[in-house]
């Protein structure tokens, strides 16, 4: 099958994306920065492939192999190993993540139809 899948943490199937290569973000809760991360699904694990910041604050510190872009983001490849699953968590008092994935962007709870609610990522089986 392939692609990226999204559960409730029930283990319901809310929906099955495009594609093997996705992005994620955030605003951070207490900094009020950006967060991204870029992930590819391969053999069926999540793979972070990047990640970027546009400032470090209260639990945003950067790898330090990061560098700075010309545009203010700090961007560094992640030392985490492919992950079998990755939760994101739902709250009210954040901000709710975007995904993008084959080529459209959207918030979470329109790609999975749940809001504040939290979304358990994996590679569709």
């Amino acid at each position: 099958m392939g692609g990226l899948c999204l559960f409730a943490l029930g283990g319901a199937l809310l929906a099955s994306l495009p594609g093997t290569d996705f992005a994620l973000s955030w605003t951070h809760s207490i900094e009020k920065t950006e967060w991204r991360e870029l992930w590819a699904v391969e053999a069926g694990r999540l793979r972070p492939v990047e990640a970027r910041i546009r400032g470090t604050g209260a639990g945003m510190e950067p790898e330090p192999d990061a560098r700075l872009t010309a545009d203010g983001w700090m961007v560094w490849r992640p030392h985490l190993p492919p992950q079998d699953s990755v939760t994101l968590a739902g709250s009210g008092f954040t901000g709710e993540h975007r995904l993008c994935a084959g080529g459209e962007c959207r918030p979470l709870s329109e790609w999975t139809g749940v809001k504040d609610r939290a979304v358990v990522m994996r590679a569709c089986r």
